[in-house]
């Protein structure tokens, strides 16, 4: 439900959600920042290379949502017991995110370590662009796993309103990822120049750099989330049952949304214009991530303040009425958003970006394509994603979230996309259009459901 009210709430609910929203925005700032950075990097190696990283990541991109799933789940529950200053139990949360998150990235990054022809056989039938995508995913497997175990802890301290732990640490992994790329790709200060493999090593050693980081400040410095070893290690059964009810569903979400959005690529890299279709939305990809940082931060602290203000027992009405303000402010944000996009494309990005890229004059068109498309939408991507990922799965609705989000995609935007790019063989404008209509779908359902109460509930209870 969108209204204008947010522009009537006090100096306290901006003051809060600035605290919050700014380092979530400066950390994915840096965090995309840098990752342009490198993409410009492999791009200098040329677009084949800079194509087949991309899609050496897509097995990671599932595997790290899968993650994000635990830790959304996981979310869900500490931000309710943060609004009781329940420590013990988000100890018990915390415990049980590490253990499941552990397991699973280990997985995904074994698999590509020892079969990575295999998978990456999967995912493109361009020879060129699997090799390059076999030397680099072997290379970078374990990082995943050891940024995963990192991401866990910085994502229990953003759910208790602690963002800036994760700026500071992911902002010095990047700076340092970026200075060992230019060392190893280039061949700098003696070492080899390395190429798609040095990018690789850069991202591994930074992850590195990241855990030894996180380990030394929960082991000497954390007065905030303090780990409280006995409910940390040994979470109960009961805290088990809770954790399974309430992250299982975030955790199918982020996996089929990740499997289903990943088949997009898989779908680019079998058009007859393979390399142009995934450089192009590769860097698309970047811009995209930079100017939306905004509109995911929003969501981000409305799933933590939603979910704070249902743990200490506010009323429904009044939870309705916080959401109704989060959902117009992030709308509003969304929309400029997507005037700035328009404008920075057109005079910034086209001009002075894509020549850095190496980019064939086809590569270009479609980068520039989808970002102008992307742009119109921007207002609708803010209101579901603040609404679903956000007020919803603050409240504690995570079945019908995943509905709302996985639904469309499937039954929509997956079909559609491989019918019209390898059937009908239509232009990829086209096929990246019909795309984004799966916001309409999205925002037309989420309305009904905001506007229904239903998805208000306390999921705490309370422990021996």
């Amino acid at each position: 439900m969108f209204s204008f009210s947010f522009l009537k709430r006090n100096r306290n609910f901006y003051k809060t959600l600035g605290a919050l929203a700014l380092p979530l925005m400066l950390q994915n700032l840096i965090n995309s920042s840098l990752q342009l950075v490198d993409t410009v990097m492999v791009g200098m190696l040329g677009q084949n290379e800079l194509a087949g990283v991309s899609l050496a990541n897509t097995p990671f991109f599932i595997g790290m949502l899968f993650v994000f799933g635990l830790m959304s789940g996981g979310a869900v529950l500490i931000s309710q017991y943060w609004g009781k200053r329940d420590l013990v139990t988000i100890n018990r949360i915390m415990g049980l995110s590490f253990y499941f998150g552990g397991a699973i990235s280990f997985l995904f990054a074994s698999a590509v370590f020892l079969f990575p022809e295999q998978i990456m056989g999967l995912i493109t039938n361009n020879p060129d662009l699997h090799n390059i995508a076999v030397r680099y995913g072997k290379n970078v497997a374990y990082a995943n796993f050891v940024n995963a175990i990192v991401m866990v802890y910085i994502g229990a301290h953003r759910s208790t309103e602690n963002p800036k732990l994760g700026l500071y640490v992911v902002g010095s992994s990047m700076i340092i990822n970026t200075i060992l790329n230019w060392i190893l790709i280039f061949g700098k200060f003696g070492f080899p120049a390395l190429g798609v493999e040095g990018a690789a090593i850069s991202t591994l050693i930074s992850r590195i750099i990241e855990l030894i980081i996180v380990v030394v400040y929960a082991l000497f410095f954390d007065k905030h989330l303090k780990i409280i070893p006995k409910a940390f290690f040994k979470p109960g059964t009961d805290m088990l049952k809770d954790f399974i009810k309430y992250a299982t569903p975030v955790v199918m979400n982020e996996t089929f949304w990740a499997l289903g959005i990943s088949m997009l690529p898989i779908i680019y890299g079998h058009m007859p214009n393979s390399a142009d279709v995934v450089a192009g939305h590769s860097v698309s990809g970047n811009v995209e991530r930079i100017v939306t940082i905004a509109i995911f931060a929003m969501a981000n602290v409305a799933s933590i303040l939603v979910g704070k203000e249902i743990g200490r027992g506010a009323s429904e009405e009044e939870v309705q009425s916080f959401a109704n303000d989060l959902l117009g402010l992030s709308t509003v944000i969304g929309a400029l958003n997507g005037v700035i996009l328009i404008i920075l494309t057109r005079t910034v990005i086209m001009p002075y970006v894509f020549p850095l890229f190496n980019l064939s004059a086809e590569a270009q068109r479609i980068a520039n394509y989808m970002l102008h498309a992307l742009s119109i939408v921007l207002f609708l991507r803010a209101y579901n994603s603040t609404n679903i990922v956000g007020i919803l799965r603050g409240g504690g609705d995570v079945k019908v979230c995943m509905l709302l989000d996985v639904l469309p995609l499937y039954i929509y935007t997956v079909p559609v996309a491989a019918i019209t790019a390898l059937v009908l063989k239509w232009d990829i404008q086209w096929v990246y259009s019909l795309i984004l209509v799966e916001e309409f779908i999205k925002i037309a359902a989420g309305f009904k459901r905001i506007r229904s109460k239903k998805w208000i509930n306390n999921v705490t209870r309370e422990f021996a």
